[in-house]
């Protein structure tokens, strides 16, 4: 006889949509994926599963020394083997078994297959696709095949960049993950680029893990949230915040799912406008446009041709959902977030006006829901802060390591867990940022001046782009076509 009996859950379906529709940060739920059977995903179930099924893996070299720049996927290694090649290799064998990873060795190389689609990997056996609940989110009918797959090794990590569409469900399977968050209004101080192009990904400039602030001084006031993910917890991560992720144990394996929303709709048309422009000047011949400038995931450089019909299609996407909902102009929540909102002293605001129009609900923070906050002020961790111990997910937290913990019982400790992590790592909003490694004693303004002074004015075609397709740029651009676009549609 099947086993019927039902798992109480923290929060119901309805109430985390209605969780997530307030947040305004990052959180991290915990207590809803204890029977999920996708935590059976390790790397060695995996491999079971997949068997002889080749996928890519994309290498990068272990850091010795503080790097300066990101290492962006373009700067990458890349070879296709099995997961069962992928564990030989990481297990230190040699042979045939792990003849793709042949080349590189595993301590000195980290490998990561990312952005692997569950629908693809498991095509021939989508029963596999049920082993994710996201239905229990609140997403009706969402589970695996609507998800992606991340295997990695200590040290893999994504450079650190901002999703232009949706937001995000990242379930951590295997391992852990350490998440270095920074909202949308830091963006400045994130030193957005598009290049390398990717779309839907807007890249910073800025290795965040060593950020080099004689070039990036305004990234010493970035508001940094940590934390680091545990298996069977679940971070949600808000539309347009900026993360850098990293492996912290030597095997990891995630799921994540990006939510689709309405305003996306005005962003298709921004990354239209976006790939038209980078392509147009990043294919034309010059000598300083010789880099390797097209992320791996895009397949092939369109012609401006395809992207102008492209551009289009998403501008007649808009305009039939706005004529569907009876606005024959920009509705004031659409326009409200395709404009870039500042306040008197011309900073950017953060968009909360739907939220703030809405009846008041407070978040059900506790032993269920974590908030990942910024810690204000620096402190070092002391030799005695070190242990908290969950019998669930056995958490460890230390200076090198702090997680959140899923036992009830913890409520206060592991709250304290998630505050240490942003002591451990650095984050000190509103004052000098300082790290283990890297301390910096003096102010943007003189960084500004030391550098300016140390550099060449020469401008290249990649600084143009960064102007020309700076968010806020798009995001005017976008606001100026739809309204063309509008009254050409009102006038016909």
């Amino acid at each position: 006889m099947a086993d019927t009996t039902e798992i109480n859950k923290p929060f119901s379906p309805e109430e985390i949509r209605r969780i997530m529709h307030h947040l305004q940060q990052p959180a991290v739920f915990l207590n809803m994926t204890c029977d999920w059977p996708v935590l059976h995903w390790t790397a060695e179930h995996l491999s079971s599963c997949l068997g002889d099924r080749l996928i890519r893996f994309r290498l990068g070299r272990k850091e010795k020394t503080q790097a300066p720049a990101p290492l962006f996927e373009t700067q990458c290694s890349y070879v296709e083997a099995s997961v069962a090649q992928f564990l030989s290799w990481t297990q230190g064998q040699s042979g045939t078994d792990v003849e793709p990873f042949s080349e590189y060795s595993c301590s000195e190389y980290w490998a990561y297959a990312d952005y692997k689609y569950i629908a693809m990997l498991f095509q021939d056996q989508p029963f596999m696709f049920e082993h994710v609940k996201w239905s229990e989110f609140g997403f009706e009918g969402r589970n695996g095949r609507e998800s992606t797959l991340w295997i990695g090794t200590e040290g893999a990590n994504t450079p650190c960049h901002l999703d232009s569409y949706g937001c995000n469900l990242v379930l951590q399977v295997q391992g852990r993950k350490r998440w270095h968050l920074f909202p949308p209004e830091d963006t400045a101080k994130l030193y957005p680029t598009r290049i390398p192009y990717e779309e839907s990904s807007v890249f910073s400039q800025v290795a965040v893990l060593h950020p080099d602030l004689r070039r990036f001084p305004a990234f010493h006031g970035a508001s940094e949230h940590i934390v680091t993910l545990q298996p069977g917890q679940v971070l949600y991560v808000p539309r347009h915040w900026w993360h850098y992720v990293e492996s912290v144990d030597p095997i990891t394996v995630s799921v994540n799912s990006w939510i689709e929303l309405e305003v996306d709709d005005v962003a298709r048309v921004g990354e239209a406008v976006t790939k038209t422009v980078v392509c147009a000047i990043k294919s034309a011949r010059s000598d300083d446009n010789t880099d390797s400038w097209l992320n791996p995931t895009e397949e092939e450089v369109t012609s401006h041709n395809e992207n102008m019909q492209y551009l289009n299609l998403a501008a007649r996407a808009w305009a039939q959902k706005q004529r569907s909902s009876c606005h024959s102009k920009l509705s004031p929540e659409l326009r409200d977030t395709c404009r870039v909102k500042r306040d008197s002293g011309g900073q950017i605001k953060k968009n909360s006006d739907r939220v703030r129009n809405c009846a008041p609900f407070s978040i059900p923070y506790g032993p269920h829901l974590i908030s990942v906050r910024c810690q204000q002020e620096l402190r070092r961790t002391t030799p005695e802060d070190v242990e908290v111990n969950s019998s669930s997910n056995s958490a460890v937290r230390s200076q090198e390591d702090c997680a959140v913990s899923s036992d009830p019982a913890q409520t206060t400790k592991f709250a304290a867990a998630v505050r240490l992590d942003q002591r451990t790592h650095g984050c000190n909003a509103g004052s000098t940022r300082c790290r283990e490694c890297d301390c910096a004693d003096r102010t943007s303004k003189n960084l500004s001046e030391d550098y300016k002074a140390s550099t060449h004015t020469t401008i290249t075609t990649n600084d143009l782009l960064d102007c020309l397709v700076h968010p806020d740029i798009i995001t005017r651009v976008t606001e100026l076509l739809l309204e063309k676009h509008t009254g050409s549609d009102t006038t016909t």
